[in-house]
């Protein structure tokens, strides 16, 4: 009987162990530091819009090759592992953890912005601004590649909250489907033509052409401006117009009251004058002199 008692005492012990063992370990292994911002995904519809996924800045107009203009407005997705991936053209690009867990990640990866131009040629689409990522916000180059149809193939990180999304679409298949000269307006052609003739000739330097063509995208609307737009001090202009004209207004009325001045003390002298014959030379000498200045038109006799 008491070695009974013993070996179920040494069970209890057993048992007693085994399960603190496991609570430690099994809740223990279910506890998770959350470093993601919680959002609980983007098309959750028991979620108020404040929790649901906000962008920082909007999206830039669409631009670029006139036959990609067709894939604003639709969405590609991929599923990896256990997250999905939504890249809309000319929009943004999310992510969306495909999870059962209670702080389930969806973030912006980045919202479109503008485009990568290497030596004449579109090379990829930028999307900026997303979630913030340590002291940095997420963004997203996306690759164009040709294939038989429309879809998203591949998404990494090659570096820390940078992402490489690869979009196949028989829209690129042409070989010169993401030339940028074509894109551009008649005015833009030719600033780029007489910045090539410029840099042929050697009257600028290469990183003088750089930043001409760099102005010629801007204006396009292909790269995002970094131009610091000075509105025109025209409430300054028209001061200083009005400040002119009441100056000259001011001069004249003074000249003519000193000539009322003059007038009234030759009179008061008895000195004789003729206003009307002094009026009349100095108004054939105004036209003697504003005929010549329109160009050497000869002698001029006023007679």
């Amino acid at each position: 009987m008491h070695c009974l008692c013993n070996e179920i005492h040494h069970l209890l012990r057993l048992w007693m162990v085994f399960v603190s063992i496991f609570i430690n370990h099994g809740f223990a292994g279910k506890m998770k530091i959350v470093e993601e911002p919680n959002t609980f995904g983007l098309n959750n519809p028991f979620l108020a819009q404040g929790t649901r996924l906000q962008p920082k800045v909007t999206p830039s107009p669409v631009s670029g090759p006139a036959h990609l203009h067709r894939l604003a407005g639709k969405c590609f997705s991929l599923t990896e592992s256990t997250y999905k991936y939504e890249f809309c053209p000319f929009h943004n690009i999310t992510q969306h953890e495909q999870s059962f867990r209670w702080n389930a990640y969806s973030g912006i990866l980045g919202i479109w912005q503008e485009w990568e131009i290497v030596n004449n040629t579109f090379t990829g689409m930028w999307m900026r601004d997303g979630d913030a990522c340590g002291t940095r916000n997420r963004e997203t180059k996306v690759i164009l590649v040709c294939s038989a149809s429309s879809k998203l193939a591949q998404v990494s990180e090659p570096s820390t909250c940078v992402y490489s999304l690869i979009f196949e679409t028989p829209l690129v298949c042409h070989p010169h489907s993401l030339l940028v000269y074509p894109t551009l307006s008649e005015k833009l052609q030719m600033e780029w033509d007489e910045a090539e003739q410029a840099r042929y000739e050697g009257l600028i330097t290469e990183q003088g052409y750089n930043n001409l063509l760099k102005d010629v995208f801007e204006d396009a609307g292909l790269l995002k401006s970094q131009k610091v737009k000075i509105k025109p001090p025209e409430v300054v202009a028209d001061s200083e117009t009005h400040n002119s004209l009441q100056k000259c207004t001011e001069d004249f009325q003074k000249q003519r009251e000193e000539i009322e001045r003059l007038r009234a003390l030759l009179t008061q002298h008895n000195i004789p004058f003729d206003s009307k014959q002094n009026e009349a030379k100095t108004t054939v000498s105004v036209t003697v002199k504003d005929q010549h200045l329109r160009g050497d038109n000869g002698i001029f006799d006023p007679q």
